[in-house]
């Protein structure tokens, strides 16, 4: 069973998803504050966390800002219906993906069996990707999943890491978003939906420019993005 930490102030929800949760073979750890959260991410003891915003002594954020200072485990961030800033910021302190409330306990599994397959780099187009890619100044290790800037190791979560690895393999080429959204996410792209948007921009902002100055995730507005060949 792969341990989950599911993390809600609310007992009773928190109840009926670990039992859905746990009928999926998942194994369910339920905290209902922050502060209790992130000791429980930081343990090493779970594969995921499902995080609520909204939560006493510690918000589900400052639980993610805290626990992407020292640990890249996946997180799913659970927010209210409607409020794209808590789903924007989220996302740029490193959450893998959002899910609003109330969240269909199907959709919820679906999201998290995405992120996880992910995290273990296991389906067929990674095993068949090179063991090393080099782009100038940029090195991708896709047997450790790991990324390296001018010799520097670059720290990535697991999606970051999956979007970097797939432009990469297409460099020079314009991706649609729905295609990213397909391939990295692992699920169809949703209207006014900003994950890959918000996982290019922290990209962009770890990985800065081309040495030569160029933007190095050229976005093509209306399309997706293209991964820039140094000299294009």
């Amino acid at each position: 069973m792969h341990p989950l930490l599911l993390a809600d102030d609310d007992i009773e929800l928190c109840d009926m998803l670990a039992q859905y949760l746990e009928a999926e073979d998942f194994s369910v750890t339920a905290v209902h504050d922050g502060e209790a959260a992130l000791a429980e991410a930081r343990s090493g003891r779970h594969e995921l966390a499902v995080l609520d915003i909204m939560m006493p002594r510690m918000s589900g954020l400052d639980v993610l800002r805290e626990l992407r200072r020292d640990s890249q485990l996946p997180v799913l961030i659970l927010t209210a219906r409607g409020d794209d800033v808590d789903s924007i910021v989220g996302l740029e302190l490193g959450a893998d993906d959002y899910l609003p409330k109330p969240a269909s306990p199907r959709v919820l599994v679906a999201r998290i069996r995405a992120i996880l397959r992910r995290a273990a780099a296991s389906t067929s187009a990674e095993a068949a990707a090179p063991a090393q890619i080099a782009l100038g100044d940029l090195e991708i290790h896709t047997g450790s999943r790991s990324v390296e800037l001018i010799g520097s190791p670059v720290p990535m979560t697991s999606t970051e890491y999956s979007l970097l690895e797939y432009l990469a393999l297409g460099a020079g080429r314009v991706i649609g978003k729905e295609e990213l959204s397909q391939q990295v996410l692992g699920r169809k792209l949703e209207a006014y939906d900003r994950g890959i948007d918000m996982h290019v921009s922290n990209l962009r902002r770890k990985l800065g420019p081309l040495p030569g100055g160029e933007e190095r995730i050229k976005t093509v507005r209306g399309v997706g993005y293209q991964y820039v060949l140094d000299g294009e």
